[in-house]
């Protein structure tokens, strides 16, 4: 790949890799929620750092694989708006994760001559 396309290929895959764990934490927040209402178990403001910090860095990988892929805003916004849906993450990884898998087959085609540039 080309530098242009190692790094876009390089924020798709940050922004992948922090979309599962940024879920994960969505969730946890909404048990530690439920918890702290019924019992009296309260890791909400532990749960909510750890969301949050998770929550800014997708936000500010959204931004820089935004930028490099050059989607439509119709694309990005469909990220971000997974970002706050419960579960959305886990959708984002496995679209990411296709996303990426087609460049790289596309990437390879090109550079074996198998499709024009």
């Amino acid at each position: 790949m080309d530098p242009v396309a190692t790094d876009t290929a390089s924020a798709l895959r940050r922004l992948r890799l922090i979309s599962a764990p940024e879920a994960v934490s969505f969730l946890l927040l909404l048990v530690c929620s439920v918890l702290k209402r019924t019992t009296d178990f309260d890791a909400v403001p532990v749960m909510g750092m750890i969301h949050g910090l998770l929550f800014i860095g997708y936000v500010l990988f959204l931004a820089d694989a935004w930028n490099r892929t050059r989607w439509p805003l119709k694309r990005g916004a469909l990220y971000f708006v997974l970002a706050v849906l419960p579960g959305g993450g886990f959708a984002a990884e496995r679209m990411l994760r296709r996303e990426l898998e087609a460049g790289i087959i596309a990437d390879r085609a090109r550079r074996e001559g198998v499709v024009g540039t």
